[in-house]
């Protein structure tokens, strides 16, 4: 009997030295096969796969069990990056959806997989649940034959396309990029090349530093790209995480731009610079910032749970400029309905080009326009009897003072979150695959932030009682 399945917001993962075997792989392949292969027989089904040792190998293994199927299997012939997976699929009418084996943001002792639809969008829940349903307990013994395909450098070439490309190259922009050893290394800087940006890349090869970083751009794990924009005086400092569909950034100064400040900056760059329009949808766990620079270009916001799974719904509705999440994952659905790392970086590039300002010199623009905001984060492990019980109370928890204060505004949306009169704000999530209470607190101040976070893993403690 094969080991238990189950699928999180966004695929599949589980330790190289643990459950992601052959396999457990063959399994997933074969029950996405067997489904696409109901919906659209003899279809194209894309397989990409990040940096990490064995990735190559299950993403064929993949594409055989695929094949076996009835479908015809295109295996990429080098890492790509999860946005080159989508993108293609999404411009190949053929196509009827794809899987990316990769460890993401995950720790390096990790791999996954991510499924992707007809249009490269991640799969519905429905689609995962006939997914889950139609698992066998044991690997098919029916194999195809996979072809070996670029569909990295038509992606590159597209991204080169979508930006400025004359008026980033008259400013003479330089920048470290950061991969995090991930499945971009290598191949954005021959983008940022191409369009006239000067490059230095850390991270970009296996060395004995690899096993020791998250590929998440997030600090901690950014503050060797925090160092090297300092060390080699660049613009910028651009990062992705390991399959390069999440985004973060450093200012010239070596400070941490966090996700909620890009999505913001580009949002104001596809109104002022671009003259587009749309809706921004953002999630519950995103700045108070971010909505108010959104409101202020004159974009409806629409705020729904954690998850890009959510955002993509939206985009699916139409009228949407850009959805963003907390996490780093931006998408601009004039390009696709997913988040794209790689893009994201290169409209920062195109709006420090066309503004002649630093990422620094942007950043303090916005927060003197809209207020300076201090936001964190908590990941609180707990038991998950604990877990089960604060899951359980959650629907009707509503506490009349947090840290000192009066909430103003509560909201069980996506687990509990509480508003105050000063635009601070406190959530509380229980994760969906982890036994973890994320804790999530935004002030105007350090104090006050800190305060609430502390409040709030008192409360996911048991402080409810």
């Amino acid at each position: 009997m094969g080991a238990i399945i189950h699928f999180g917001t966004d695929g599949w993962r589980a330790r190289r030295d643990g459950d992601f075997t052959e396999e457990a792989v063959a399994r997933i392949a074969a029950a996405a096969g067997e489904l696409w292969s109901r919906m659209a027989p003899g279809a194209i089904v894309y397989v990409g796969y990040d940096t990490r040792p064995g990735a190559e190998h299950f993403a064929c293994l993949a594409g055989r069990v695929l094949a076996g199927c009835g479908l015809n299997a295109k295996v990429c012939d080098r890492p790509s990056p999860t946005p080159a997976v989508s993108w293609t699929i999404a411009h190949d009418p053929r196509a009827c959806g794809g899987l990316v084996v990769t460890g993401s943001h995950n720790p390096p002792g990790y791999l996954g997989i991510k499924v992707r639809m007809d249009d490269g969008g991640t799969a519905s829940d429905d689609f995962i649940d006939l997914l889950e349903e139609v698992l066998e307990p044991t690997a098919p013994s029916i194999h195809g034959a996979i072809q070996r395909t670029d569909f990295v450098t038509p992606y590159l070439d597209e991204l080169c396309s979508r930006v400025d490309a004359d008026a980033i190259a008259q400013a003479g922009l330089r920048v470290v990029y950061d991969p995090l050893y991930g499945a971009a290394r290598g191949c954005f800087p021959l983008v940022l090349g191409a369009l006239g940006i000067e490059s230095v890349e850390i991270h970009s090869a296996d060395d004995a530093d690899a096993e020791e970083i998250h590929p998440d751009p997030i600090e901690p794990w950014v503050d060797d790209c925090e160092r090297a924009v300092v060390e080699h005086c660049v613009s910028a400092g651009l990062i992705n995480d390991g399959d390069a569909d999440r985004v973060g950034a450093v200012d010239e100064h070596g400070t941490f731009v966090s996700p909620h400040k890009i999505i913001a900056l580009v949002a104001g760059h596809l109104v002022r610079n671009r003259g587009m329009q749309g809706r921004v949808v953002l999630n519950l766990s995103t700045s108070t910032l971010t909505k108010r620079v959104c409101r202020a270009l004159g974009c409806r916001v629409t705020v729904r749970p954690v998850g890009f799974k959510h955002i993509y719904k939206e985009m699916c509705k139409g009228d949407v400029l850009i959805g963003g999440e907390e996490a780093g994952g931006i998408g601009i659905p004039a390009h696709m309905r997913e988040r794209d790392g790689l893009l994201v970086n290169l409209m920062l590039c195109e709006l420090m080009a066309q503004t002649g300002k630093t990422l620094g010199a942007l950043v303090a623009e916005m927060e003197e326009a809209f207020g300076a905001l201090v936001y964190g984060r908590r990941d609180l492990r707990l038991e998950n009897e604990v877990i089960e019980m604060f899951r359980t109370m959650l629907p009707g928890l509503n506490p009349h003072e947090i840290a000192g204060e009066t909430p103003v505004a509560v909201s069980h949306m996506d687990g509990l979150r509480l508003e105050f009169a000063d635009e601070s704000w406190l959530l509380l999530r229980p994760g969906g695959t982890e036994p973890v209470v994320r804790v999530y607190a935004e002030a105007p101040t350090a104090r006050r932030r800190d305060a609430l976070l502390e409040a709030g893993c008192d409360l996911a403690r048991g402080g409810f009682a």
